[in-house]
């Protein structure tokens, strides 16, 4: 789905490309593509694909990205990872424009895309540190089944269906049935109790906020959603902050659109966010178990802007600032 929207992306900011090459297993090899009125060619991906090339965006999975990536940086291109295969190496630069863009031109040919769900949250949360340094985060995600795949959002359309004309559903791709349900597992959980989509969390938001000390607990939760990544994120300041304060700060922030007037109805949702580029924050309120405290509501395309989107910008950057 990633690799989809990467082309799609790339076609709708008009990304400079003299050359197109789409690699994939050889499960996808002699496919075509359409892309800016060409059909091409999906080709089988090999340590010898990557000659000539300026800029690889790469969404395949961390155990090929470790495989493939450093052949790509070494024959002279910039790799922009998707996968967690990169992202904690202490010189992979692991970067969100709106957030740390300078870090990218530090890059030694491999640069790591952030998890989604961090993405999302770190473009909300940044602007904020930057007037009042945050000092804790508690997170509970609410997130789509895309962020899995094409084969979930296949089987929670699957299973809706069957439940809907009275039958049962089969789970496949996740333990436990999707449709018309929810639950607290994505990726494996860890000895601490984490799940490591949880601990990922903590420790890209440390690093792309360079904020070492920062505190971050999270609850993440699969949702029967397609696209669209939501989180209630409660956060403590060092001083306290006012609602409105809180709101000018993240009317002017990059990439960020205020939607907070639930009086008439008035919030992000996942549908709505679907198919946008922007990250959607509302639901800004005084946290009232905390005196410095804030809660605010976190929604986001996580296949465009906790993916593709993401990545391009990067790349975009890249040609950009001649950092390649």
């Amino acid at each position: 789905m990633v690799g989809r929207e990467f082309i799609k992306i790339l076609q709708q900011r008009a990304f400079p490309i003299s050359e197109l090459r789409l690699l994939a297993s050889d499960r996808s090899a002699g496919k075509t593509v359409s892309f800016a009125g060409e059909e091409i060619v999906v080709e089988e991906t090999s340590p010898n694909s990557f000659k000539g090339i300026d800029i690889v965006l790469a969404s395949a999975g961390a155990e090929i990205s470790r495989e493939f990536s450093p052949i790509a940086a070494s024959a002279g291109a910039v790799v922009v990872d998707n996968s967690r295969a990169f992202r904690m190496e202490p010189d992979v630069p692991l970067v969100v424009p709106e957030v740390n863009l300078d870090d990218a031109k530090e890059h030694h040919g491999i640069i790591a895309n952030p998890n989604c769900s961090t993405i999302q949250m770190v473009v909300a949360l940044y602007p904020i540190h930057q007037v009042n340094p945050i000092r804790r985060v508690v997170v509970d995600t609410y997130q789509a089944v895309s962020g899995t795949g094409s084969n979930a959002v296949d089987e929670l359309m699957d299973q809706s269906r069957a439940v809907l004309n009275g039958g049962a559903a089969e789970p496949k791709v996740y333990p436990h049935q999707i449709a018309f349900n929810l639950f607290p597992h994505i990726e494996p959980f860890q000895e601490n109790g984490y799940s490591r989509e949880e601990m990922k969390m903590l420790h890209e938001t440390r690093k792309i906020m360079h904020a070492p000390d920062i505190l971050v607990s999270a609850t993440t939760v699969r949702v029967p959603v397609a696209i669209g990544h939501s989180e209630a994120v409660h956060i403590e300041l060092t001083e306290p902050m006012t609602p409105e304060e809180a709101r000018e700060i993240l009317s002017k922030a990059p990439g960020v659109v205020v939607m907070d007037d639930p009086a008439n109805n008035i919030y992000p949702t996942p549908w709505f966010a679907a198919g946008r580029d922007e990250t959607f924050v509302g639901r800004i309120r005084k946290d009232i178990s905390h005196p410095t405290g804030l809660a605010m509501w976190i929604v986001a395309d996580n296949i465009r802007k906790g993916a593709a989107l993401n990545a391009v910008q990067i790349a975009e950057a890249l040609v950009r600032n001649g950092w390649l």
